[in-house]
């Protein structure tokens, strides 16, 4: 029999350390146990493309950023994209995944990735395939756990940037807008701009006002402050307005792709108080890089307490972190909803308190 591993959905920070906890609790527990890394997500198993991994493949993989295994967000099993005669038809392809687990003889299937590749993790469980998904968003999404990996080292970045950001604005007297990524739930703008001295923060969650947000930097003007720092999650929107989307991409499941609220917020900005304004996206860099070491030793706890799991007998679940510990949930429950940030949170009612604006008041 074998184990099998794979990453789905988009990379982040921490992807190789759970891969290496993986690996070497297993190999620390059932030393003759063969594992098998599915190579590029969901397309490996439909593929049946793999790699073996052993203890020396995970060597220095604790601070590294990315997947060894690679990953893919396009490659969903149930609906697959398939050229016919030049047409891009989507086929259930989900047999074929079974098919090679069998071949490969995987006794449990160890998915690390966010709610699309655990949703497709669960629809596997319901064919018979024994899982245990590992959660994984840099958006921090995920109803069922308190925080995912990922999102602290995204946190990270987008902080960094805010604090570059802060001298060039205030050197020019400019206002500077930052995009960042989250396309329901702003949690990495919420937590950046905090951490990063923002002083207007737009997240999904609570539709902006224009007028609002051009008062706030007209009252900073108006204060002798002649420079403004705007942190933008990419799927906020404003009053009776929509989501800005930068393209559509066919094959995937979910083709449209968020992006340019930040270019549109700093231009009414400049037309509404007459500062000059600049958009920077941070796009995929909050993707890159290593994981703090927050996210390291998330990643290893979820890793170590996956195998846990399984040798208990218990599948079909996921592992979360709860109250400061890391424990299971039904997979069914970990993809139940997305975790939206609260508009009544405390951290948001912390961050009117010190004066930072949401465009709601």
């Amino acid at each position: 029999m074998a184990v099998g591993i794979l990453t789905g959905g988009g990379d982040c920070p921490g992807l190789n350390a759970v891969i290496r906890a993986l690996v070497k609790t297993l190999q620390q527990k059932l030393p003759e146990e063969k594992i098998i890394g599915f190579l590029d997500g969901f397309r490996g198993a439909i593929e049946n493309r793999s790699v073996p991994l052993t203890t020396k493949d995970v060597v220095g993989l604790l601070p590294k950023g990315g997947t060894i295994l690679g990953t893919s967000n396009r490659d969903n099993p149930f609906k697959f994209p398939i050229s016919v005669n030049g047409t891009l038809e989507f086929h259930d392809v989900s047999d074929t995944v079974i098919e090679n687990l069998h071949k490969n003889n995987i006794e449990v299937l160890f998915v690390i990735g966010g709610d699309g590749s655990l949703s497709i993790a669960h629809e596997l469980s319901q064919k018979g395939v024994k899982v245990i998904g590992i959660p994984k968003t840099i958006d921090n999404d995920l109803d069922a756990t308190d925080f995912t990996f990922g999102f602290d080292s995204a946190v990270r970045t987008a902080t960094k940037a805010l604090d570059m950001l802060h001298t060039t604005a205030e050197s020019h007297h400019r206002i500077m807008v930052l995009e960042v990524m989250g396309r329901y739930a702003g949690w990495i703008a919420l937590y950046s701009g905090l951490a990063g001295g923002a002083d207007v923060i737009l997240i999904p969650e609570i539709p902006f006002n224009w007028d609002a947000v051009c008062r706030k930097i007209q009252q900073r003007k108006a204060e002798g402050k002649h420079f403004s720092i705007v942190v933008v999650a990419e799927g906020a929107y404003p009053e009776g307005g929509e989501r800005v989307i930068a393209r559509y991409v066919k094959e995937s499941t979910d083709p449209a792709r968020l992006g340019g609220i930040g270019q549109v917020v700093a231009d009414h900005l400049s037309r509404c108080t007459g500062l000059e304004s600049r958009v920077t996206v941070l796009g995929h860099l909050q993707r890159g890089g290593g994981p703090t070491p927050f996210d390291r030793i998330l990643a290893t706890r979820f890793g170590v307490a996956a195998v846990n799991t399984w040798l208990q007998g218990n599948y079909n679940v996921m592992v979360a972190f709860l109250g400061g510990r890391v424990t299971t949930v039904p997979l069914s429950e970990g993809i139940k909803k997305l975790k939206l940030v609260p508009v009544d949170s405390e951290l948001i009612v912390t961050a009117k308190a010190i004066g930072i604006s949401f465009g709601d008041e």
